[in-house]
């Protein structure tokens, strides 16, 4: 048997790459379609190092991505987000990814899935197949194709590029709405550390946010030290277990570990501070207004999650989350003339803006849209190999 030649764009979106395909030209069934992305990343490996595929061993480049034309009539393309797991035969298809929303917009042009348009900004209205929401980007387009140079710079990513801004509409989550518990604030009983204070927010992603010195680090933590501190990864997964429970996602902390360790995704935050960023600048304490540090797939990120950005942004705007109360007591971010408010958050890699629009209905706190600005460009394109093997016994497995 001969293996499987599949046509795929390998690109950078915000701070993650992964690997883009049309929908179509994978297997319809789930399982054998799974068994093929798993082979294309290099999953499930022992060894950690994904050598033998796409992947590059971390969470933020072991990830695939499938669009297609979009049937609603308010959509014009819609894709669906997979973090592949590095070391266990597993593609969680519960979340999304924001940085790899950036890449989506100009997929599509670039596919001809959506026309380019006249010069300027192509508006591109995206379905997020994950979630349910609906996402729109802003991408320049000219002379027929999407440009990708620029001088936009986004802290995490070495080389400057074209701006893209993304709208995340009524990001709040499901039937459970914004906050599931309907609480702004939670105590988590969490085996091993006791309660912990949490604000459990389901904008983006879900997202368990808690103070970084619940965990025992600052929120100044280098990634590099907190990956490497067993005992601190094993509270963190257990506070992310915790917030699964409590947020409805899972029946048990077990299963949360188990079924879904991209979401909730866990996000550490503190009062601004000074701290060196991963790219050897200083940042100062005045230059933002909240330190946040995000978990993804049991490792620290290195910088922030896309979604992880909108929640705490999401979460920032609504009163009594431990985010707004940071905001609040520090030098205060800025609101926007619609109810809006704009929080400069420190990463480990610098410094990220994200906007939350508000409205208020029945005395209510509602988040109309978040936005935020990445980059995304093309590093290859062509066709991905898939042994023969893995067909076959995708088709025994069923």
């Amino acid at each position: 048997m001969s293996g499987l030649r599949i046509p795929a764009v390998y690109m950078r979106g915000g701070t993650s790459k992964g690997v883009f395909f049309h929908a179509g030209d994978l297997p319809d069934d789930p399982a054998r379609r799974d068994a093929v992305l798993l082979r294309v990343i290099g999953s499930p490996d022992p060894y950690g190092k994904q050598i033998d595929g796409l992947g590059a061993a971390t969470s933020s480049t072991s990830k695939v991505v499938l669009v297609q034309r979009s049937p609603r009539p308010d959509c014009d393309v819609a894709y669906l987000f997979g973090q592949v797991s590095i070391a266990e035969p597993l593609i969680d298809w519960s979340g999304n990814c924001g940085n790899l929303t950036t890449a989506v917009a100009p997929f599509a042009i670039q596919q001809g899935l959506v026309p380019a348009g006249p010069d300027g900004l192509r508006v591109v209205r995206l379905w997020q197949a994950n979630l349910g929401k609906r996402i729109v980007a802003h991408v320049p387009v000219r002379n027929g194709e999407v440009v990708e140079e620029g001088a936009f710079e986004l802290d995490g990513v070495a080389f400057p590029a074209a701006e893209i801004r993304l709208e995340f509409l009524d990001p709040g989550g499901g039937a459970a709405g914004v906050l599931p518990t309907g609480r702004p604030c939670d105590t988590l009983d969490v085996p091993g550390l006791g309660p912990v204070a949490a604000s459990l927010v389901d904008a983006g992603n879900p997202t368990v946010i808690v103070a970084a010195t619940a965990l025992g680090v600052s929120a100044t933590v280098r990634p590099a030290e907190a990956d490497a501190d067993a005992a601190f990864v094993t509270r963190c997964e257990a506070v992310r277990a915790a917030g699964a429970v409590a947020m409805g996602l899972a029946a048990s902390a077990a299963e949360a570990t188990a079924k879904r360790p991209a979401t909730p995704k866990l996000a550490l935050v503190g009062p601004p501070a000074a701290y060196v960023a991963a790219g050897g600048r200083a940042i100062a304490p005045e230059a933002v207004d909240v330190v946040a540090r995000m978990i993804s797939m049991g490792k620290m990120h290195h910088a922030l999650t896309g979604t992880g950005a909108v929640a705490l942004a999401v979460a920032a705007a609504l009163p009594g989350t431990l985010v707004a109360d940071l905001v609040d007591c520090g030098t205060g971010a800025a609101r926007g003339a619609a109810g809006g408010r704009l929080v400069r958050f420190g990463h480990a890699s610098g410094v990220l803006p994200v906007g939350a629009e508000t409205s208020v209905r029945d005395g209510a706190v509602v988040i109309d849209k978040a936005v935020l600005s990445r980059t995304a460009r093309r590093l290859m394109e062509g066709v991905v190999h898939v042994p023969a093997a893995v067909l076959a016994s995708s088709s025994r497995a069923a």
